[in-house]
């Protein structure tokens, strides 16, 4: 005669709902918060939460197109030995390695090759 084992209970993985993805993303993104505390106080793995905080900005950047931007305020730095001008209206863009100031009558192709090109 065959023997079946049935196992029952909960599951091996522990299932996270939005909300909970939220609220433990809204504590990672608060100031001075680290990822490793936020993860040992929820008992969810620091990479977990990288995965969640990647997925959201890869979904907010499917919808609206756009990298998210964040204001910062205070006087902007120029690149050497060019003389900023502050009373115009720009915008500046921060990569890895260079930043970019973007006044508000350039070109909407010269823009685009510009960011393509130190994409």
């Amino acid at each position: 005669m065959a023997q079946m084992t049935v196992i029952s209970g909960v599951s091996r993985r522990r299932r996270w709902s939005e909300a909970e993805r939220r609220a433990i993303l809204a504590l990672v993104s608060e100031p001075g918060a680290v990822v490793a505390d936020v993860a040992r106080r929820a008992d969810v793995s620091t990479s977990l939460i990288y995965k969640w905080r990647q997925e959201e900005r890869a979904a907010a950047s499917a919808v609206t197109g756009f990298a998210p931007a964040v204001l910062v305020e205070g006087p902007v730095d120029s690149a050497p030995g060019a003389a900023p001008r502050l009373d115009d209206p720009a915008i500046t863009i921060e990569f890895k390695a260079c930043r970019v100031r973007i006044g508000a009558s350039a070109s909407v192709p010269l823009v685009t090759a510009v960011l393509r090109a130190l994409r």
